[in-house]
Parts: C-alpha cells; structure tokens; sequence
C-alpha cells in the first residue's frame, strides 16, 4: 500500500481527489493538509510515501514543502498537481527534487499512474508541460514574478492579486516592479504581453 499525504488548500478539490486515489486499490490517503506550513507538519508526523501537492498554497507553496519533506524524509517523492503549469514553475521544480509535475486537468487515472511511478523511483511529467518547456527557452522571471504578472494581465488590482497569490500589497507591488524592468516593458501590460508571447506566462 502507498501511504499518501494530499495537501490543496480548495476544500472541495482536496476531498474530491482523495475520495479518487482511495478508490485505487494500493493507494491509500493517511493524512490531508489545507496550506503548505501544515502538510510540512502533518508530513513529518506521518511520514508518508508519496506527497501529492498543490503548487500555490498559504503558508509555503508546493515546492517549498516538497524541499522541507525531502530534507527530513528523503524516501518520500513529491508530486505536484497544480493550475499554475508554467516553464518557470516546472523548472523550479524539478530543480528542488520534486518528482512529479501534473496539470489539475490530468485525470485521476494519470495521477494514480504518476504516484505508482515516483514511488518506484522514477519521474512524471505531463508531456505537454515539458514541450512548453523547451520551446520557451529559460524565462528571466521568477516563478513568483511571473504569476503576478499573469493575474496583472487579467486587469486585478494589486490587492487581488495579493490576495489570490498570497502575497502582501508590498510585494506584489515589487514583482510587478521587479518583472517590467526585467522584460523592458514600458508598464505591467506590456510586460505581460511580451512574456506571453515568449511562452513565460
């Protein structure tokens, strides 16, 4: 039996996923987590084989809790499942040992196949994410630059977009800052585009 941790901080989805990887007959969900700070402490109390994560989380993001388990616990794998499945982030990711990286539009016949996969000791990655990947080229953004960015595109304001990325006003404020200096753009909007354009967002 694989013992999983699943940790999303959207209620509803969190439930709906481990109602499915529990229909898996060697897939087991022994604890759950609603923000990042808390699957890193719920992870080291049960120790779990495989973390299943969402990317943006209060607290500590996906990546971030994966590096901090697999600090204390370096036979659990980390799985990330997330609606953010931009270069940056998958970069990021399996830079700081994450083994597998999914789209939240993955089905839960791929998920289940990914855990089983990473749990023998191999990698995951959504095909799709990894030919965006490569055609993008390495972004100047960081990954948290670029996901405000994204939201500034939509037209949110800085305290939306704080809210929705959990961030404070002040430093939503830098990214935007941080990311138009370093695309050349005139202003927030143009920076977004030209990081579209090249496939960063």
């Amino acid at each position: 039996m694989i013992r999983l941790l699943l940790a999303d901080d959207e209620a509803l989805i969190r439930d709906a996923v481990a109602t499915m990887l529990d229909l898996e007959d060697d897939l087991e969900v022994i604890a759950r987590a609603a923000s990042g700070t808390e699957a890193i402490a719920v992870g080291l109390r049960v120790r779990p084989d495989v973390a299943v994560l969402d990317l943006q989380m209060p607290g500590a993001d996906g990546i971030e809790v994966a590096r901090a388990l697999r600090a204390e616990l370096p036979d659990c794998a980390a799985v990330i499942v997330t609606s953010h499945g931009r270069p940056g982030y998958l970069r990021r990711a399996l830079e700081d040992g994450v083994r597998a990286f999914l789209p939240k539009t993955a089905s839960a016949a791929e998920l289940a196949a990914a855990i089983r996969q990473v749990h023998a000791g191999g990698r995951y990655v959504d095909p799709a994410l990894a030919a965006e990947a490569i055609a993008a080229g390495d972004s100047p953004l960081t990954a948290r630059e670029a996901d405000v960015l994204e939201l500034a595109a939509e037209g949110a304001p800085v305290e939306e977009i704080a809210r929705r990325a959990h961030l404070a006003p002040g430093t939503v404020r830098n990214y935007l800052s941080s990311a138009v200096a370093k695309l050349g753009a005139a202003n927030r909007h143009e920076a977004a585009r030209t990081a579209r354009a090249k496939g960063w967002l």
